[in-house]
């Protein structure tokens, strides 16, 4: 019988061919959204909330009953998210200038939103170590134009990563010298900071030492096609990568390219979830896609995430 159903995995590398032997096509959860990004699962829930940032709000897919319906509007402009220590909600609110946490009764509470005295540019992506300090990315993409955040001139003057202490809550600048930070993650043991360079088309790796400051980086791959977005590992150590134009890019632990998710659209932003974080979810546009694959995301520093 003829297979006529289009080829979503593109192998490049025999370390891909673990990868492919899931769903063979994409499954759309929800069409509707105006720009979509910062997909995260949420266990507790059993919901994925994710980010239609020109819309500014913040939408919900529900796991049991496929029903979509608004978990926050107006959102501040929300780009990224992830969960904290305690599985809270972490936002990167680019319209806001600002990350923040939402609590178990539902009220915001303000993690960060200056610098040395200076407002944020627009914080795009988080990601929560296992002392519970918060990492973030601030590119000015949220203060460029009102289409995702708020016009504006940057008081920093420069698009840096930066670190929130789980003690005191002090903001401390450990990346600098990036021209558009975007999607951050760490390696499973937490010894190295992946940080999505946008603008300059590349990921760089970073060492983390034992006071929480990085050392120099080192560029970890350069993208062939489209533009890095955000990033997600499985447990086997491979770096997943939203490519917007190009689709998903799956990248082994030295670097190399050795595959890729074709899409329809244009993809941002990508997470694992469901009960075996088993199952990629893809913010692509307007559109919310599903993929149950043969790789598990990594076990997670920030609860069911990857």
């Amino acid at each position: 019988m003829t297979n006529d159903r289009p080829l979503i995995y593109d192998v490049l590398d025999e370390r891909f061919r673990p990868c492919v032997n899931g769903d063979q096509q994409l499954e759309t959860l929800y069409v509707g959204s105006r720009w979509a990004e910062g997909p995260i699962y949420v266990p507790a829930w059993r919901q994925l909330i994710w980010s239609d940032i020109p819309n500014d709000r913040l939408l919900r897919w529900d796991e049991p009953t496929g029903s979509v319906g608004v978990f926050r509007s107006p959102a501040g402009y929300v780009n990224g998210n992830t969960l904290d220590r305690s599985g809270r909600l972490v936002s990167c609110e680019q319209g806001n200038r600002r990350v923040t946490r939402t609590e178990y009764d539902g009220s915001v509470t303000v993690i960060a939103d200056r610098f040395a005295g200076r407002r944020l540019n627009s914080p795009n992506d988080a990601t929560v170590k296992s002392d519970g300090s918060i990492w973030f990315s601030d590119p000015d993409f949220g203060i460029r134009s009102d289409y995702e955040g708020h016009r504006a001139d940057s008081e920093i003057g420069a698009c840096n990563v930066y670190r929130v202490d789980p003690g005191d809550g002090s903001v401390r600048l450990v990346a600098e010298g990036l021209s558009g930070p975007n999607g951050l993650v760490f390696s499973t043991d937490e010894s190295r900071l992946l940080v999505s360079d946008s603008r300059a088309n590349r990921i760089v790796s970073f060492a983390v030492n034992d006071d929480g400051t990085l050392a120099p980086g080192e560029v970890f791959a350069e993208c062939s096609a489209g533009n890095f977005d955000n990033l997600r590992l499985d447990d086997e150590g491979r770096v997943w990568v939203g490519a917007c134009e190009d689709g998903v890019h799956c990248y082994a632990p030295d670097g190399t390219l050795i595959g890729k998710i074709k899409t329809p659209e244009i993809v941002a932003n990508i997470c694992f979830g469901g009960p075996k974080r088993n199952r990629m979810f893809l913010a692509a546009n307007t559109t919310l896609y599903s993929l149950l694959m043969s790789v598990t995301g990594a076990p997670a520093t920030e609860p069911g995430v990857a």
